[in-house]
């Protein structure tokens, strides 16, 4: 649907972050991108151009965040994380003295890779946040895969890897509830360079939710035994921390009705928890993607 308005529309104003990723948006009300065709598109190509967008004092409704996410997609709800009761697929990741241990976010990662089809994207808003403390940094992994030796890029194209949320969520659970959750949600497997569909540009898609190289053990990789245990795990440990360059980096200070809108196959994300015991409370809606390749 297109509103029509009596004024012109404003553009809306982008100022990047860093050399690499990032924009604070100004002149824009998400709401109104939400219901209004050519306000949409321009968002959609400043976050192919910037890869994240973040935006300030958006007071909007649950409706329109999820109605604001839906324009990319559908949405998608998360095994472990509760939705809020009134907006499926708007996942509630609420953090407190009481929140669960395997609920933890300090580590480098694109969202729920562990899926066949890892999402789109988020749109996440801050409701409640600490007074210092609680950022989100997000990584540009095309930047760390561009800067990879030669070497190193000859050495992991054609590479997949197996990606899982019973090693990760998984983990503090129960064996019987990590079985069960293993057996809804599969191991996925992925390239450890796929393509963006969009860009064209290549990306380095391994994070912390990877296990394992799972197609390293040829005759090319492999002499003897230490080549294959722990030399395919120290590739990937190399590949992994790459995203914990500086460079690649955006840091984002949270602010009540702040949001950030991300593309979740060429980034990864970080959430600092050192807040404690001061509460965050964060809603996203992830947004359905499609296979990597």
């Amino acid at each position: 649907m297109t509103l029509m308005h009596d004024a012109p529309r404003t553009a809306i104003r982008a100022e990047r972050l860093t050399a690499h990723l990032g924009a604070e948006l100004f002149d824009v009300d998400l709401a109104a991108v939400a219901h209004d065709d050519e306000l949409f598109a321009q968002l959609r190509g400043l976050l192919t151009e910037h890869k994240v967008l973040f935006v300030r004092d958006q007071p909007i409704s649950r409706a329109d965040h999820v109605a604001l996410a839906r324009r990319f997609g559908e949405l998608e709800d998360h095994p472990v994380a509760s939705s809020d009761p009134d907006h499926p697929g708007l996942v509630q990741i609420y953090k407190d003295l009481d929140s669960p241990a395997e609920h933890y976010e300090n580590a480098f990662h694109c969202d729920a890779t562990w899926r066949e089809c890892p999402p789109f994207g988020s749109i996440l808003r801050c409701v409640e946040g600490p007074a210092v403390g609680g950022d989100t940094i997000w990584v540009d992994m095309v930047a760390a895969y561009n800067a990879l030796p030669a070497d190193v890029k000859t050495r992991i194209e054609g590479l997949t890897a197996r990606h899982s949320i019973e090693a990760s969520f998984g983990a503090a659970m129960p064996a019987e509830k990590r079985a069960g959750l293993h057996a809804l949600y599969p191991d996925a497997e992925h390239p450890v360079v796929r393509t963006h569909p969009d860009t064209g540009e290549k990306i380095l898609f391994v994070n912390a939710f990877a296990t394992h190289l799972t197609n390293f053990h040829t005759p090319d990789n492999v002499r003897f035994g230490y080549d294959y245990a722990p030399g395919a795990s120290e590739l990937l440990n190399y590949l992994v921390r790459q995203a914990s360059v500086p460079e690649f980096q955006v840091r984002w200070r949270w602010t009540p009705n702040s949001f950030a809108i991300w593309d979740n196959r060429c980034t990864q994300h970080y959430a600092v928890q050192d807040y404690w015991p001061a509460v965050r409370r964060m809603e996203r809606a992830g947004i359905v993607g499609d296979r990597p390749y």
